[in-house]
Formats: structure tokens, sequence, C-alpha cells
């Protein structure tokens, strides 16, 4: 998949695809449906935008989304995506009308053949624009527009709000319902405290800065190890909080890998929630910790190794795609 940070200037051979256009953040089963119906008119585009047009008008707002660009990147990598243009969302781009929009960066500058988005698609300066304004755009420009039907779930409609709901909730399967796939922390390990190490259970430490965080706890994981030597996927148990025995107010992603050896400074993971299994706790002591720590990845393998484990109820796991599922 080529990644695009621009819209002027393209190789001709981006040009003249058929795109899904959206913020997709989770890559849901609806934000899904909308990149199928792209897929069957042409070489396969996705227009998203970064920062996140919210973020961009509200800097200061609490966190809202549910994955970063690097994992969004990755999902759309395994639906087949093969030009992702990541546009980035600036004054200039904030300032276009939808008219401007569509004639400048969707005819002249991406040169699209076709465009599908949802049925609840704004676009423009104050959002002003709709999808009958994109159709009336389209037929005048020379490019196809399709919208999609809004997707549900047990006559839920599907949506990014209802997913982080149920992240906050603590519900990993629930969101895995909505998402068609489980939800996924990205990003580089970083140096921590070194913590874990004393204790016989070290942890790979991942900022969660920008991102809705799930319920803070204790989480039976599936981790991909995207880079490095040891490139592969594992089950892990992942402690999601501030850590309140040791009275640290940042929030951070710890996950132990089972069965591992190794150092992962530097690499890139992708941490999948299955199950919560408890909430932070404070503990008297360390030996405390540790009986409980040894609980938890014991607790955390009987989930990831139970038939429950690979069981979502209307959900289609891409488990070839990268999703570990255990037999």
């Amino acid at each position: 998949m080529q990644i695009y940070t621009h819209w002027q200037g393209l190789d001709p051979s981006a040009r003249g695809a058929s795109v899904a256009m959206g913020n997709f953040d989770g890559v849901h089963i609806g934000h899904q449906s909308v990149i199928e119906l792209a897929r069957a008119q042409g070489p396969l585009g996705i227009i998203t935008f970064e920062p996140h047009p919210r973020e961009y008008f509200a800097p200061d707002a609490p966190p809202f989304r549910l994955m970063n660009a690097e994992a969004r990147a990755n999902r759309l990598a395994k639906l087949g995506v093969q030009h992702l243009f990541e546009l980035p969302f600036d004054a200039d781009m904030a300032s276009f009308t939808p008219e401007g929009f569509a004639k400048t960066v969707l005819c002249q500058g991406l040169g699209i053949s076709h465009v599908v988005v949802g049925a609840d698609f704004c676009f423009g300066k104050g959002r002003v624009g709709g999808i009958a304004d994109l159709q009336r755009l389209g037929a005048d420009l020379g490019f196809k527009v399709t919208i999609a039907d809004l997707v549900k779930v047990a006559d839920h409609e599907i949506s990014s709000t209802a997913i982080r709901q149920a992240l906050s909730d603590g519900r990993p399967r629930d969101a895995a319902a909505m998402l068609g796939h489980w939800h996924r922390i990205e990003g580089e390990v970083i140096h921590g405290e070194k913590r874990g190490r004393e204790l016989g259970y070290p942890t790979a430490n991942m900022s969660v800065n920008g991102l809705h965080l799930p319920k803070f706890g204790v989480y039976a994981v599936k981790v991909n190890v995207l880079t490095g030597p040891q490139a592969g996927s594992y089950m892990g148990a992942a402690s999601l909080g501030v850590r309140p025995m040791f009275g640290v107010n940042t929030p951070n992603l710890e996950t132990y890998l089972l069965d591992f050896k190794g150092d992962l400074y530097g690499q890139h993971l992708s941490i999948g929630f299955v199950d919560y299994l408890r909430p932070e706790l404070k503990f008297d002591g360390l030996p405390a910790l540790i009986t409980q720590m040894d609980a938890d990845c014991a607790k955390a393998v009987y989930f990831l190794l139970s038939d429950y484990a690979s069981e979502i109820t209307g959900a289609m796991l891409d488990v070839n795609g990268g999703d570990w599922v255990a037999a």
C-alpha cells in the first residue's frame, strides 16, 4: 500500500482510483462496507485526513480517537487498500467550500474516478456540503458517486461513539463485534521504569497519548510484534492505567508477552484487547502484586486458548490478516 500525505503533483499511477472517503476511525464494519463498494470500481484508494478534523478544530478536547494513524494504515493495508491518501487537515483544507474541495482536491489533485461515502457524510467549510452536493459535483466534474447505507448489528447502528462506550465500559468483545476485529493499540515500545523486569514480568511499554482509552485495568491480549527479528504473534496480559501502587499519574500500556524472551525496545507492537480481567488495584506490597500477576497471566492464557477466544457473535475477525486466534 502506498501512503500519500499530499494531493498535489501525484504520480500518474496514483490517479484514477476508486476511493472511499471519511475519517475511518476504528475501521469498523460500517467503514468496511464503504470500502467494499469502492473496491468494485477500480484501483482501491482511501481518502482520509490527518489530524482528524475534530482534533484540528478542538485541540484541547479530551482524546477521542480509537486508533492512531499508524494503526489505521495497518488495518487498511490488511483490507487490500492500494492507495492511502492521508491528506493534511490544515487551515487551507478547512477553508475549502464543497465546490472547491471537489474540483481542486478530488478532481484536479487526486483525479479520482469514483468516490464512496456513508449516508451521513458532510464536507466543506462549516460542513455545509452533503451527499446531494457531492452527487451533483461528481456529475459536473466527471467522477461517479456511491452512497453507502449505514450498517446495523442487532438493529443498532454501528458507530465509533458506540465502540468508544463499549471500551469505556470494559466490554472489548462488544467493541470487536462492531469493529469486525479486535480493538488494537499500536506503536513503538519505549523505555519505562523497568519495574516489571525486577518482578519477573518484563513488559513492553507503549504510549497511549491522543487515544480514547479503554477502561483501566488488566486485559488478556493478542500481541503482534510488527517489526524486528522477533516479529510474530504472541499471547499476553496487559495493564492499562496509571499504576496506582507506584503513584504514577500518566496513563500507559504495559504488556507482558507470554513465552517470549528478547529485547523489544524501538520495535512496533499491535496489542489486541480480548477480555477484561480486572480493574487496577493497589497492593500492600510487592509479594501480593506478584501473586496477582501470576493469577492474571493464568487467567489470560485460559481465555486466549479456549474456544471462547475465537468467538465474536456477528463479527468477521480478520484472522489471516494478522489477528492471532488459537485453535
